[in-house]
């Protein structure tokens, strides 16, 4: 591994810019509020109706007790670790293209189906539910399966799931996170229709965009429109943003002859050079106020904090467009697997461009290397990661 890191090094010089459950009382009562707990998607007030448009153009529009069951999908994947908002997306459109979100009973199969809430009547070989589980594939009983916080909890399966470790559920999918989100529906529902569920992929964006509220950058939404600071907590602790082991240091803090165009220029990160796909972890608890992709400049992920009483802003650079796994918003933890090294956009090669501001995103930077060992960045293990802690909601936090 030594070997290959200093040939990697050797070949590379890089460059990158500057710059609990919601309880049920919480989904019954749209204007409740939720603490703050780890791994949950804060959803906020639920709409009467959403209208939104599938990818073949077709406009529908959900009613809010379809909402709430997409809240439903939602808090559940929140408290689910290892889902976050990429699994969430899957599932809400595995629920919209299965039954347009709603509970559906079979009294054909099941008679005493309808002995439980539901939204209507399905007739779809013995299925059930939001997903249209089956009693007889072992999903669960009728009881069960009638039960729409069980069913979001088998769709995202995993060894806490309460079908583990058959029928599979998404985390029970090997890289379900590298999949279409479609392939990745189908893989749960096996379908005999499985290319059905991508068209609803924009759908299942909206609500989640829509019911989860993420803050802007900077700063986060209040009722009256106005915008306040963005509310960052103190961290915990600082990490080094690769596990250790897998790194080796490349072109540091400031001035250089730039590799590609071979201008001199100032060098406003520090790079460590790692294998294509290993695992970035956020230097400290924060959240999210940048994450995107774009041909020209490649993945950016940037993230503030509050460290020592002082707002700092971390910026991770170079990621392909599927080694993102945050979304803005999003609250992370410090150690949090946010994304995996890549080599997009000004770059010569795999690595992690770092960049740390004090003061915040839109300050100078300053030497991240420097920094990292000033304040005791913690050495930690590919593995020993930690899960999301929230998604911010209509400004509350």
């Amino acid at each position: 591994m030594v070997k290959k890191l200093l040939a990697l090094a050797a070949a590379l010089l890089c460059f990158g810019p500057s710059a609990g459950l919601i309880g049920v009382g919480v989904l019954m009562n749209p204007a409740a509020t939720a603490s703050c707990l780890p791994g949950s998607l804060i959803v906020g007030p639920i709409p009467d109706s959403l209208t939104a448009t599938t990818k073949d153009g077709t406009t529908i529009t959900l009613n809010k007790v379809q909402l709430t069951h997409a809240a439903t999908i939602i808090t559940v994947g929140g408290q689910t670790a290892g889902i976050g908002r990429s699994g969430v997306v899957v599932a809400l459109m595995a629920g919209l293209t299965e039954t347009s979100l709603r509970m559906l009973a079979n009294t054909g199969s099941y008679p005493e189906s309808a002995n439980y809430p539901n939204d209507g009547n399905g007739s779809d070989h013995d299925s059930l539910g939001l997903f249209q589980m089956r009693p007889a594939s072992s999903w669960g009983t009728v009881a069960e399966l009638m039960d729409p916080n069980y069913q979001a909890r088998a769709f995202y399966g995993g060894q806490t799931g309460p079908n583990y470790p058959s029928p599979r559920g998404l985390l029970d999918i090997p890289g379900w996170q590298q999949m279409d989100p479609g392939e990745a529906a189908q893989a749960v529902e096996v379908s005999a229709y499985p290319d059905r569920y991508q068209n609803y992929q924009p759908v299942a964006e909206a609500i989640l965009t829509t019911l989860t509220h993420p803050a802007a950058s900077g700063s986060s939404g209040s009722s009256d429109g106005n915008t306040a600071p963005l509310v960052v907590p103190e961290t915990r602790r600082i990490v080094f943003p690769l596990p250790e082991g897998t790194w080796v240091r490349t072109d540091p803090f400031g001035w250089r002859t730039d590799p590609i165009n071979g201008e001199r220029a100032f060098h406003s990160g520090s790079d460590f050079a790692a294998p294509d796909g290993t695992p970035i972890y956020a230097i400290a608890d924060g959240v999210v106020v940048r994450a995107d992709y774009s041909d020209s400049g490649g993945g950016v992920i940037v993230i503030e904090h509050t460290v020592q009483g002082q707002r700092v802003a971390s910026y991770y650079i170079h990621m392909w467009q599927t080694g993102i796994h945050v979304a803005v918003g999003e609250t992370v933890s410090a150690g949090q697997h946010i994304g995996d090294v890549g080599s997009s956009g000004h770059s010569t090669g795999p690595h992690l461009h770092v960049e740390i501001h004090p003061g915040g995103a839109n300050e100078p930077a300053v030497d991240a290397d420097a920094w990292l060992t000033e304040h005791g960045a913690e050495r930690i293990q590919a593995g020993d990661t930690a899960p999301a802690a929230c998604t911010l909601a209509g400004g509350s936090h």
